[in-house]
């Protein structure tokens, strides 16, 4: 059985946002660089911590969007 619309859309909202979340990680790990190489290595750190969760939610809502695509969760249309 397909999914319904409001579960298609979920899906793809949340495979969106894990996506964006993705690349803000690389972005701050960019800026994690170039703030070590101009010798801020705690404000480096403390980026990288930053971009660490990124990733970290980006896992649970990808899991969460095939979650969604397996049917184990279901969302209804808004009355």
């Amino acid at each position: 059985m397909g999914l319904t619309k409001p579960n298609q859309q979920l899906c793809r909202d949340l495979k969106e946002a894990a996506y964006l979340l993705v690349w803000a990680g690389v972005d701050l790990f960019a800026v994690s660089e170039r703030m070590l190489a101009a010798g801020d290595e705690q404000g480096a750190l403390e980026m990288q911590r930053i971009a660490i969760s990124l990733q970290e939610s980006e896992a649970r809502l990808a899991g969460y969007a095939d979650e969604v695509k397996a049917g184990r969760f279901v969302r209804e249309k808004a009355e």
